[in-house]
């Protein structure tokens, strides 16, 4: 495998394998087959692919009558497009029903680049993390994705998959230990805890390093899942360090910080800090070069642990 593969990658090889092993998947598409790379599935089961077109709000329903039919569809198109364009029919038709649709989206956050604010879904976590009965899943790299894919069809229900488009470092195993609602421990620390999910897992761990040489020991959590999230691992680590950061791709406002927020607020109140796109959308770019000016790097990740440990040791 690439050192680098985007999060649709190991979604496409995922959902061709499902197809071998389970004849009820089925794939829907909004004329982005490539992109999000369900035109794997649709070459090799062209009978059991149901291009809608540029209807997103009639893919998710007919993909609701397919599951409440008994097949395991996925609904495939750009996060933006699924969360917000489709977002009544994924309320009433997916979730309402409990029915077992898999939404899988690509193109999610900043790293969408240069499609700029009209394609870069920052507020589509919060948009499905609310849903009733709604499983939500942030895979950090495609080994991630492969296996969320696979778990994402084991379940019943509807799930929320977010891929994104930029190819990203490997940084899981891909050893088969994936679990829906239970994060990954890929460092442990005493000083500060750093959670986070998608890209934003790399940067924690490179962040990890850098404090490391200055004498900070840091947890790094790799929250894949945001709903149901794993109070336990939170709870167990804000006892632990006393102090959190999260990371997203993501606007801070109704995502991972917030979910992770909600979690300590009523449990274990700690200094928390999170990162994330600030109440505003994004632009177009180079991937890169957006990050950086919306402050979603290793560097902000450094920045914020040490802000985190002195609300610690001066308790506010």
């Amino acid at each position: 495998m690439s050192n680098e593969l985007s999060g649709r990658d190991g979604f496409g090889k995922a959902l061709l394998e499902l197809g071998h092993e389970n004849p009820k998947v089925v794939a829907l598409g909004a004329d982005l087959a490539e992109s999000v790379r369900a035109n794997f599935f649709a070459d090799k089961f062209p009978e059991r692919y149901f291009e809608i077109g540029i209807a997103e709000q009639d893919m998710i329903g007919t993909a609701a009558g397919l599951a409440l039919a008994g097949y395991v569809p996925f609904a495939t198109t750009y996060a933006v497009f699924a969360a917000q364009r489709a977002n009544e029919q994924i309320r009433l038709a997916a979730c309402y029903n409990n029915a077992n649709v898999k939404i899988a989206v690509s193109h999610a956050g900043l790293t969408c680049g240069e499609d700029g604010a009209t394609h870069q879904a920052l507020e589509d976590i919060a948009s499905m993390r609310v849903m009733p009965g709604m499983t939500v899943i942030v895979p950090a790299d495609a080994n991630e994705a492969y296996e969320a894919t696979k778990a994402s069809a084991e379940i019943e229900g509807p799930v929320y998959l977010r891929l994104g488009r930029t190819p990203v470092p490997i940084v899981t195993d891909g050893t088969g230990d994936f679990s829906i609602g239970k994060a990954r421990k890929l460092r442990d620390g005493k000083d500060v805890t750093i959670i986070a999910c998608g890209i934003m897992v790399e940067m924690a761990l490179i962040a990890s390093e850098r404090l490391a040489k200055e004498g900070i020991d840091a947890a790094v959590i790799n929250m894949h899942t945001i709903k149901p999230i794993d109070k336990q691992i939170i709870l167990e680590h804000a006892e632990q360090t006393g102090c959190i950061v999260t990371a997203e791709e993501h606007s801070i406002i109704g995502g991972l910080g917030s979910a992770v927020a909600e979690v300590l607020a009523e449990h274990c109140p700690v200094p928390l800090v999170r990162i994330g796109t600030n109440d505003t959308f994004g632009e177009s770019g180079p991937p890169q070069q957006l990050l950086e000016k919306y402050g979603l790097t290793s560097h902000n990740i450094v920045e914020s642990a040490k802000k985190s440990i002195l609300r610690k040791k001066v308790n506010v």
